[in-house]
């Protein structure tokens, strides 16, 4: 009895003791005691009870008071409890100082909770990242395509961070503008002779307003001559013009071989009245004959001046004669 209460005692203790080193991070209150930062251990308790790592907190604040840097430890814990960087605000905040880059914490915890990279941004802001646009095809106006590859150099903007446009837009300004130069060239030779004119006619135009960037430079990596564009245009054309000739064309020949049949079908109508006509002859000497106004020589005469019309029709068709 004695032997199993002296165990549930040990446990007991050991379970509080844990508790104890749990709740009360004396490892980090030590360092903060070496390190001359001053957060007492009540404060790194409320830390745990908040949970804040304490562990995060101390090691910003001791890297900031080595660097010279005054933050509280109360902005500090509620940065991280909105979400954000603790460790990257900090390292950005020592870097900005180093580099004389005027940043305060309002504006790097700003940053940060933009989704941006703070850090990164300051680093930006001292060495300047190079961006390499894709394949940007333009049109000189003699309607030779060239194909430009450029590369920008730009530096982070921190007072444009929060809300300015990111790299993407950057690059679509920067081909627009190649497009535009381009375009606006009168022959791609010039282009290819002077291609900083694209570099001067972009820069000028003021592409990174609004942006979280400063351009630096814009320096043309290479060109290709593409395509005759405008030879293939003027083919295109041609081609449509010939389709609509041809259109046009059998639509007259469509109109002449339907009048054609209906003059056929006129002439078969006249024919068909001739011969009606021819077959009423007959019946009309006949009629003659019997009323006493066609006598048979008559009949005879008529007869013989038919056959003598026959005879020259036939005369006049013979090839030999």
């Amino acid at each position: 009895m004695i032997y199993t209460t002296t165990i549930t005692v040990i446990v007991v203790c050991f379970v509080l003791l844990m508790v104890f080193f749990y709740l009360v991070p004396v490892s980090q209150w030590i360092q903060c005691i070496l390190n001359g930062v001053r957060i007492s251990l009540l404060q790194l308790v409320a830390m745990r009870l908040r949970k804040v790592p304490p562990s995060i907190i101390v090691n910003a604040m001791i890297n900031s008071k080595k660097a010279g840097l005054n933050l509280s430890s109360d902005l500090l814990e509620a940065h991280y409890l909105a979400g954000g960087h603790v460790q990257r605000v900090v390292n950005a905040l020592i870097s900005a100082d180093k580099a004389n880059i005027p940043l305060d914490f309002k504006a790097a915890t700003a940053i940060d909770l933009a989704g941006r990279d703070v850090f990164e941004a300051v680093q930006m802001s001292v060495n300047p990242k190079v961006i390499d646009t894709p394949n940007v095809a333009a049109v000189a106006k003699n309607g030779i395509q060239l194909i430009v590859k450029a590369r920008v150099t730009v530096r982070a903007n921190i007072n444009q961070l929060v809300g300015g446009a990111g790299e993407e837009t950057v690059l679509a300004r920067v081909g627009e503008g190649i497009v535009t130069s381009i375009g606006s060239a009168e022959s791609h030779a010039f282009v290819l002779e002077n291609p900083d004119s694209i570099s001067k006619v972009v820069l000028s135009k003021g592409l990174d307003a609004g942006t979280a960037f400063e351009i630096l430079s814009i320096d043309i990596a290479d060109i290709d001559v593409g395509k005759n564009i405008g030879a293939e245009l003027q083919m295109d054309q041609a081609n449509a013009d010939k389709n609509i000739a041809q259109a046009k064309a059998e639509e007259r020949r469509s109109m002449a071989v339907a009048a054609e049949q209906e003059m056929k079908a006129e002439a078969q109508k006249m024919r068909a009245k001739v011969i009606e006509a021819e077959a009423e002859v007959p019946l009309a000497m006949a009629e003659a004959f019997r009323n006493g106004n066609l006598g048979i020589m008559d009949y005879y005469k008529m007869k013989n001046i038919q056959a003598d019309t026959d005879m020259r029709e036939a005369i006049s068709k013979d090839p030999k004669m």
